[in-house]
């Protein structure tokens, strides 16, 4: 929507709103404040929906947990499903490291399949349309149909690996949404050898599909190096949890935060002492809190999370493909963290390929096939469980008093920590293509590319419900429509 208002000064301002954005899991907005000289004044990516977990799960008994929360997300429910089962890990006196093997295997192997068919619905899903025909490309053209029909094999390809990944997850987890497989202190079933050979007559496959997508982002980006780098790019802290070698560690690790140089800014964190250098900033136009690294402040620590974030914390990843490919990611700045914006794509599709190479090794740990599911330790009244979800680090911290009973929980999700580096997008592409234009369907698709690339779950954010529909409207100072563009 596009609204003309006047301001205590004598210039004439526009406000343009995108709402919803759309081609990302959940509902946001997108404001933009223009005067008639097409100046832009200022940008905000607003959240404007309630999310209530962090209250409704107050109560239940703390076993309910990793079964509960992860309602709040149909993209991403694995992620919820074992950082809250992580957490209650603590509670039961575990941890992860006090996992049987065949526990800790079987979670890992879902959280990799939940990993390849999120990065395969995300990049050929919502974002290849912008890709392969432009970010100014007819809107009839920006749409999963249109690839399906100008590159059928592509879009194959992307139905498949996201398919394999949800097969994984249902053999893992029970269900391909809203499983049930980890529980606290373990998992409820091993792989059996009917599952692993079924799985295994397939993965070579997808390991070749998921190169190929590695090259493909790498071939689009070669067409207009110069194009890919600048748009929506800055220079930004990163945070990640890594292995203690340094490793890209998806599943479990500690804090490393490092800063547009890559310098470490902390290293090797405990995830039980994740407040003591992270706080949330609350601002009063978004229910989606502002998180930032307390040794830097609110102006200067906040940072980007998410795979650009995990490639420039980590040291090198533990997978040859993936590794080679990493080591070509790196070289491109020279060593250095990489802070273009587009390149979250090519990360992406990193540790996709990551992901297949580690479902493979581990479908062949004898592991798998174990008999110990569940241990107990001394119970604890509080227990923090983090792991790197598709979008980026995921914080689940819990209390739980001598009834059983959750007391407290707080939630910080991935798109929360990116919530400052997508305004910064917005900004960055309003003072990049829109300053002094007339604003029209296609540089709002412009906005819309940049925030996408952090492939944000506002349902996750803020647990609501979202609509399609996009209308834009130009009035003049009376109310009146000039102009009008609708989507949806």
């Amino acid at each position: 929507m596009i609204e003309s208002f006047a301001q205590h000064t004598e210039k004439h301002m526009k406000k343009v709103v995108i709402d919803p954005v759309t081609r990302v899991e959940g509902h946001g907005k997108v404001t933009i404040i223009q005067d008639d000289d097409g100046h832009i004044d200022r940008t905000r990516l607003l959240i404007v929906e309630f999310r209530g977990f962090e209250r409704f799960i107050q109560g239940r008994p703390y076993w309910e947990a990793p079964v509960v929360v992860q309602r709040l997300c149909g993209i991403c429910p694995v992620s919820h499903h074992l950082a809250a089962a992580k957490a209650m890990d603590v509670i039961v006196g575990l941890g992860p490291e006090g996992l049987s093997p065949t526990a800790e295997k079987m979670r890992r192997l879902m959280h990799y399949g939940q990993i390849m068919e999120s990065h395969a619905l995300h990049f050929y899903y919502l974002c290849s349309p912008d890709l392969l025909f432009g970010f100014d490309s007819d809107v009839l053209k920006r749409n999963v149909l249109a690839v399906a029909a100008e590159y059928p094999d592509l879009a194959y390809q992307g139905i498949m690996l996201r398919k394999y990944g949800q097969e994984i997850i249902k053999t893992t987890a029970g269900k391909k949404i809203h499983g049930t497989g980890a529980i606290p202190g373990g998992i409820n079933k091993n792989l059996s050898i009917e599952e692993r050979d079924r799985h295994l007559k397939d993965i070579d496959q997808i390991i070749d599909w998921s190169r190929a997508a590695v090259e493909l982002v790498k071939k689009i980006h070669s067409q207009n190096p110069e194009h890919y780098d600048n748009f929506a790019s800055f220079d930004s802290n990163h945070l990640s949890l890594v292995r203690s070698d340094g490793a890209l560690d998806l599943y479990h690790g500690n804090l490393r935060a490092v800063d547009k140089q890559g310098g470490k800014i902390f290293d090797q964190v405990d995830n039980a002492d994740y407040l003591d250098y992270l706080g949330e900033e609350v601002k009063s136009w978004s229910y989606m809190k502002f998180p930032f690294i307390r040794k830097l402040g609110k102006r200067k620590g906040w940072y980007r999370v998410g795979p650009l974030a995990r490639l420039n914390c980590c040291d090198f990843i533990p997978s040859p493909l993936a590794q080679k490919e990493f080591e070509e990611f790196r070289a491109y700045t020279g060593g250095k963290p990489n802070n273009f914006s587009l390149h979250y794509h090519w990360a992406r599709m990193i540790e996709m390929l990551h992901s297949a190479e580690m479902i493979k090794e581990l479908l062949n740990d004898k592991d798998m096939q174990g008999t110990e599911l569940v241990r107990k330790g001394k119970k604890t009244g509080e227990g923090v469980g983090l792991l790197e979800a598709p979008r980026g680090t995921l914080f689940h911290h819990y209390k739980v008093n001598d009834n059983d009973q959750i007391t407290m929980c707080n939630l910080i999700v991935s798109t929360t920590n990116n919530n400052e580096p997508m305004n910064s997008a917005v900004a960055k592409v309003a003072d990049q293509y829109l300053e002094g234009q007339q604003i029209n369907e296609t540089l709002l698709n412009f906005v819309e590319v940049a925030i996408r690339a952090y492939d944000p779950c506002l349902s996750c954010a803020t647990h609501a419900l979202g609509k399609m529909p996009l209308m834009v409207k130009l009035q003049d100072r009376r109310g009146r429509t000039i102009h009008s563009l609708s989507r949806g």
